[in-house]
């Protein structure tokens, strides 16, 4: 299967799985303990925060260079996938948000099953463009999680400003969806959805 073919078709399937759960669901930590309710949340804007800044980082290196150059500035100098690493605290951050600890635990073991094949289908295309200076960077620098050590930027860099412009409004999806699951949460505290079970 060639997982980035297929990735953001699965992503919009994940999405909408998703959606229904947390539509037909009654928060129970939101009934019954406030104070946790709010420090998930509390969490998990910061989470999004930091996913949303992360990617638009990401995007000033990477736009309109993915298969042009192999690039190994800013944050791909610490991670050969900074982009995936900030998803995943965009994903745990989207699970907070819905003040449960069912969303964020189910969210972090799916997209460690499914990203690691995502991610070697990548890697697979980037050896045969690149070969032999593929491997040394591999060899240098971390799959997923960063190694701050060796992090290095440069003084000047070129970027594509209408791919770049492109790139921000994906990278803000996490925080349309925090919108997006308040505006659930609202419309089911005035009754409009009747949720069909509880969820923690």
């Amino acid at each position: 299967m060639n997982f980035e073919k297929y990735r953001i078709l699965l992503s919009r399937v994940a999405v909408i799985i998703f959606l229904f759960f947390f539509i037909t669901t009654e928060n129970y930590w939101e009934v019954n303990n406030e104070y946790i309710s709010f420090s998930l949340f509390f969490i998990g804007i910061v989470l999004v925060a930091i996913a949303s800044l992360g990617r638009m980082w990401c995007s000033i290196y990477i736009a309109g260079y993915k298969d042009d150059k192999l690039v190994m500035e800013g944050p791909y100098s610490m991670s050969r996938n900074p982009l995936y690493f900030f998803s995943a605290i965009g994903t745990l951050g989207i699970g907070c948000v819905t003040e449960t600890f069912t969303f964020p635990i189910v969210f972090i073991i799916l997209f460690s099953i499914y990203y690691p094949y995502v991610i070697k289908s990548e890697e697979i295309r980037l050896k045969k463009i690149f070969g032999s200076y593929f491997d040394e960077y591999v060899k240098r620098v971390p799959a997923f999680f960063p190694k701050f050590s060796i992090f290095s930027e440069p003084q000047k860099y070129n970027v594509n400003p209408l791919v770049y412009r492109q790139h921000i409004l994906s990278a803000l999806w996490f925080i349309w969806t925090v919108g997006i699951i308040e505006l659930i949460e609202g419309i089911k505290e005035i009754g409009l959805i009747t949720p069909l079970w509880q969820i923690y």
